[in-house]
């Protein structure tokens, strides 16, 4: 009776969290779409928009750099402290400690090194980048501290802020790039100023706290976290560089990008979940079914993952043809199968590295990563002159089908996980066999592709599609009975 009503609780916080979490993960993406067509309009010039996501691309690499990703531990060690209001506060003052000044240090280096802008851009670019730094920690004490309601809160103020201040800046008072970055700026301290005040973050901070034992200690768990970052961001980018260096050339790097679209729809369900799970691995990682429960959850996300992508796979030809209208771009969907399978690897390595954080084993996040980006790299160089648009792809793919397999049996040294081969195996052959129909031009194929998809992924999720049905059962039953009440 114990072990059923653990097991439902698990499964409960699992589901409850992805749930809250999905609210702060789904709109910020919507909020890119949105925001597309004011900054590819009249009012930003080509080369402002090129500088703006230079920006961008800065703040998801060099920020993390420079503050070790110390932000990493405070949701990982506050998990463990919970009912601990004395240690929660050492931990956030430290992370704060730290955070600060080395921030300030590297956003001054910054502000020189961007001498040829206006001062007035670069005084706001280091504004942005400095919001993104203290939002971004006090996303991972939130979520560190059990608010996940709280972090998804923030993450939807942030999306809407972009949204509305963009237009503002942009298209309304033509301010062109400066009003592209104050729209950033705003929509990360709108965010992080909601979280300071509704947690009460600034009674978490105690400069007597500060020790520099608690902050090495942190330092340690989080360090390693930084080539994992800068290898992830080698593996998005590194296709596009090469791609645009070799004969194909920047007309290549955009049916690369297109090729991506479709494909990302599945990083967006798995980045959910993911966050839930790493929460839950933490959490129940010191129970004495930790294997079992685990292992469970592997051939669960595995079932998921496969099922996802089987109708993704199921119903991509139609996507391609109603987001993708121009015939110039069809060569890019030649690549989307490919590029699925490769989110697919990644989604499952993703959520193995849920189990490292869970045992504090970051070095091996480190290493796995910074292993998988050297692979990617090296076979995009090598086989860019020889098969072309698919060097990218194929290098993708066995980059992350490298990572998911060497994190599946490097796991196991710390918990023995227990896999069912024949399983993992035959699903894998399933998706295979979606993926030739996929590529095949004529309707029968397409039609059996699409019956072969919907089936794999009902089967496969029974269990979540008899859940889901249940609860839209009790619902509806609830609501008719409410009805019948009010008539008589």
């Amino acid at each position: 009776m114990e072990q059923t009503e653990k097991k439902t609780s698990r499964e409960g916080n699992l589901v409850k969290n992805t749930f809250v979490l999905s609210l702060g993960t789904i709109l910020p993406k919507i909020a890119t779409f949105v925001t597309l067509p004011i900054l590819t309009g009249e009012y930003i010039t080509q080369g402002e928009l090129g500088v703006y996501d230079i920006i961008i691309v800065l703040a998801s690499l060099i920020l993390p750099a420079a503050t070790l990703q110390i932000q990493t531990a405070a949701f990982r060690f506050l998990c463990d402290r919970r009912e601990e209001k004395f240690e929660q506060k050492k931990i956030i003052t430290n992370i704060y400690a730290f955070i600060l000044p080395i921030s300030l240090f590297v956003l001054v280096i910054m502000f020189f090194i961007m001498w040829r802008y206006p001062v007035s851009l670069r005084l706001w670019v280091c504004a942005y980048f400095l919001a993104d730094i203290l939002v971004n920690a006090a996303r991972q004490v939130t979520r560190g501290l059990a608010n996940n309601l709280d972090y998804a809160v923030s993450a939807i103020i942030s999306a809407l802020g972009k949204m509305i201040f963009t237009v503002l800046g942009v298209y309304f008072l033509h301010m062109g790039l400066e009003g592209a970055v104050i729209s950033l700026f705003a929509a990360s301290a709108l965010s992080f100023l909601y979280l300071f005040f509704k947690t009460r973050l600034y009674r978490n901070i105690d400069i007597s706290l500060i020790n520099k034992d608690t902050l090495k200690q942190l330092l340690h768990y989080s360090w390693p976290m930084v080539p994992n970052c800068m290898s992830m961001w080698v593996m998005r980018v590194s296709d596009r560089f090469v791609i645009s260096f070799s004969y194909l050339g920047t007309a290549g790097n955009g049916l690369y990008a297109v090729a991506n679209k479709i494909p990302q729809l599945l990083q967006i369900a798995q980045s959910t979940f993911a966050m839930a799970w790493q929460e839950n691995a933490i959490i129940y990682s010191k129970d004495k079914d930790v294997v079992k429960y685990y292992s469970s959850m592997f051939k669960t996300m595995y079932n998921l993952m496969s099922g996802f992508l089987g109708g993704l796979l199921a119903i991509a030809p139609f996507l391609f043809e109603l987001l993708v209208t121009n015939d110039e771009y069809y060569p890019a969907y030649q690549q989307v199968p490919i590029l699925f399978l490769s989110m697919f690897f990644y989604s499952m390595a993703t959520y193995l590295g849920g189990i490292y954080v869970a045992y504090n084993a970051t070095m091996n996040v480190g290493i796995t990563t910074t292993a998988a980006a050297v692979i990617n790299l090296v076979t995009d160089i090598l086989l860019i002159n020889h098969i072309g648009l698919y060097a990218a792809s194929l290098s993708t793919l066995i980059s992350y089908m490298a990572l998911f397999i060497f994190r599946m049996f490097n796991v196991r040294r710390l918990v023995k996980l227990r896999y069912d081969y024949i399983h993992i195996i035959l699903v894998f052959i399933i998706i295979l066999i979606e993926c030739w129909l996929c590529l095949q031009q004529n309707i029968l194929a397409l039609g059996f592709n699409f019956v072969i998809g919907i089936f794999a992924f009902l089967v496969l999720n029974f269990p979540l599609v008899k859940a889901i049905f249940k609860k839209f059962s009790s619902f509806f039953g609830r609501f008719r009975k409410n009805k019948k009440s009010e008539v008589k």
